[in-house]
C-alpha cells in the first residue's frame, strides 16, 4: 500500500495510477486542470478503487443530466473492489455512490465522516463543501472546514476552503484572515483570493478589491476555466461599480466568456455578468446570442436550482423559445417528491422561475410577485451572496421598470450600504429620486456618482 500527497493510504495503485490519483487530489483542490488525468488512471487500473471512485466523482462534477450516467461504470468498477481497500476509500466510494444516486445529504454525512479520521482528506473537504455551498447551508460548509484543523494547517488550500465557509457565514474578519494564512503559505491560493474578492465587495471596499485582484490575476494563467472565469467576474463587478464600462466588456470577451462555452459554471457566469452590465446601462450588443446558443444546447436542464434559474434568464433574455420548454420541465421537477431538494424546487426555485420569464416577458408586476416570493429562501437554491445577488437585480430593475419609485428607492438605499459609492447605483437612484419629486437628494446620488467615477478609474 501506497500513500498520496498528503500521506493517506491508498489501495491498489501502481505508479501511474497514483500519479492520476494525485493529480486530481491537487487539480480538485487547486482548479488545476490536471485533475482530469485520474480519468485515464482509471481506465488503465481498473481494480483501482480510488482512481475509479474518483473518475466518477469528475463525471458528476459534469453537472449536466448526462452526468451519472457518465459516473456509473466506474463508480461501479470501484464498488467491485472496495471489500479489499481501507475504511476511507470504502466510504468515499460510498460518498459518490450516493451522489450518483441523488442522495446529496448522505454524501455530504460520508464526506464528514471521513474527516473526523482523516482531517487531511481535501478531497472529503472539497466535496462536502461543494455539495453544503449548493444546498444554502453555509454553517455546515464552515464546520466540515474547521474539521480539517490544525492537521492540515500546512496545507494552504484547507486555509482557503476555511475562508470561504467564514465568508458565506458573514465572518468577514475570520474569511479574511484565513485567506490570509492560505496566501502566506502559497501566494497562487485561487480560493484565498476568491474569498478576499468577497470580503472587498460585501464590504463596499472597490478600490481595494480592484487593487487586490489586479495584483494577484497573474496567478489565474493555466487554472481551469470556472475559477478563471470566476474570478474575473469578480474582477468585472468592481469595475461595474467604478463605472468602467470598457475594462468590463475586456474582462467579459477576454475572460468571462469563451473559455468553456459547453460548461455549465461559464455559462452562467457569461449570463449574470451580461445581466449586471445590462442593469449599470452598458450595451452588450449582440453577446447574448452566443450564450443563448450553448445554454439552449442544456435542453430541460434541472440539475441543480441555482444553475437552471440562469440558464432561464439567458433563454428569456434571448428570446429563445427554448425558454419555454426548460420553464415546464422545471414545473415538472417541482412536482418530484422523490427528489431530496424537492421543496427548494416547490417552494423557491417555481416562483423565481415564473418571476423570471414574466421579467422576460415584461410582465414587471407578476415579476415583482414571484420574485417577492423567492427571494427570502433563494439561499437554499445555492450559489453565493454575491451570485444570488442576480435576482436581487432581476427584482429591482422590475421596481424600476413599472415605476414603482418608492420601491425601488427603499431597495437602492439599503442597496447602498455596502455600495456606498457604486456609479451605478447612484445613477439608478437619481433617476428614483427625481420620479420621486426629490430633486435634491437626485442631485446628491448624481454627485455621488462623479465623485466615485472621479476617485475610482
Amino acid at each position: 500500500m501506497t500513500q498520496d500527497l498528503y500521506g493517506l493510504p491508498v489501495t491498489g495503485a501502481d505508479a501511474a495510477a497514483l500519479q492520476g490519483i494525485n493529480d486530481l487530489i491537487h487539480g480538485f483542490i487547486s482548479f488545476d486542470p490536471k485533475a482530469t488525468n485520474v480519468m485515464k488512471a482509471a481506465v488503465d487500473a481498473p481494480e483501482c478503487c480510488l482512481a475509479n471512485t474518483y473518475t466518477a466523482m469528475i463525471w458528476m462534477l459534469l453537472e449536466a443530466p448526462i452526468a451519472a450516467a457518465k459516473a456509473t461504470p466506474f463508480i461501479e468498477a470501484a464498488e467491485r473492489v472496495a471489500p479489499k481497500v481501507t475504511v476511507r476509500e470504502q466510504l468515499m466510494t460510498q460518498a459518490i455512490r450516493a451522489w450518483v444516486d441523488g442522495d446529496v445529504p448522505a454524501c455530504i454525512t460520508l464526506c464528514e465522516t471521513i474527516l473526523e479520521d482523516h482531517p487531511r482528506d481535501m478531497v472529503a473537504l472539497k466535496l462536502a463543501q461543494y455539495h453544503t455551498f449548493n444546498i444554502g447551508d453555509f454553517a455546515s460548509m464552515l464546520r466540515v472546514a474547521l474539521k480539517t484543523m490544525p492537521a492540515a494547517d500546512d496545507i494552504p488550500y484547507a486555509h482557503g476552503m476555511v475562508s470561504f465557509g467564514y465568508e458565506e457565514c458573514h465572518l468577514l474578519d475570520d474569511a479574511a484572515a484565513s485567506a490570509r494564512r492560505a496566501m502566506d503559505i502559497q501566494r497562487a491560493e485561487p480560493w484565498a483570493h476568491h474569498t478576499l474578492a468577497h470580503v472587498y465587495l460585501t464590504r463596499g471596499q472597490i478600490t481595494e478589491g480592484i487593487a487586490f485582484l489586479e495584483s494577484v490575476a497573474d496567478t489565474w494563467d493555466g487554472l481551469n476555466s470556472f475559477i478563471h472565469s470566476h474570478l474575473w467576474w469578480h474582477m468585472a463587478l468592481f469595475y461595474i461599480s467604478a463605472g468602467r464600462p470598457e475594462d468590463v466588456l475586456q474582462a467579459y470577451d477576454t475572460h468571462v466568456w469563451g473559455l468553456a462555452k459547453d460548461y455549465s459554471q461559464d455559462q452562467v457566469g457569461a449570463a449574470s455578468l451580461l445581466a449586471r452590465m445590462e442593469f449599470a446601462g452598458i450595451d452588450v450588443g449582440a453577446r447574448w446570442g452566443d450564450v443563448a446558443d450553448y445554454v439552449a444546447k442544456r435542453g430541460a436542464d434541472t440539475v441543480s436550482p441555482f444553475l437552471t434559474l440562469q440558464y432561464l434568464y439567458a433563454l428569456g433574455r434571448a428570446k429563445r423559445p427554448e425558454g419555454e420548454a426548460l420553464l415546464d420541465a422545471i414545473e415538472a421537477r417541482a412536482k418530484d417528491t422523490t427528489q431530496h431538494d424537492h421543496k427548494t424546487w416547490e417552494d423557491v426555485a417555481l416562483w423565481a422561475a415564473h418571476g423570471i420569464a414574466a421579467h422576460a416577458a415584461e410582465d414587471w408586476d407578476d415579476a415583482i410577485r414571484f420574485l417577492g416570493k423567492a427571494l427570502p429562501r433563494l439561499a437554499e437554491c445555492g450559489g453565493s451572496h454575491a451570485q444570488r445577488d442576480l435576482f436581487e437585480q432581476i427584482h429591482l430593475d422590475a421596481l424600476i421598470q413599472s415605476g414603482q419609485a418608492s420601491k425601488a428607492q427603499q431597495v437602492l438605499e439599503m442597496r447602498r450600504t455596502f455600495d456606498p459609492g457604486g456609479v451605478p447605483l447612484n445613477m439608478m437612484l437619481a433617476d428614483v429620486y427625481d420620479q420621486s419629486g426629490l430633486p435634491g437628494q437626485a442631485a446628491i446620488a448624481r454627485a455621488r456618482a462623479e465623485s466615485a467615477k472621479a476617485t475610482l478609474h
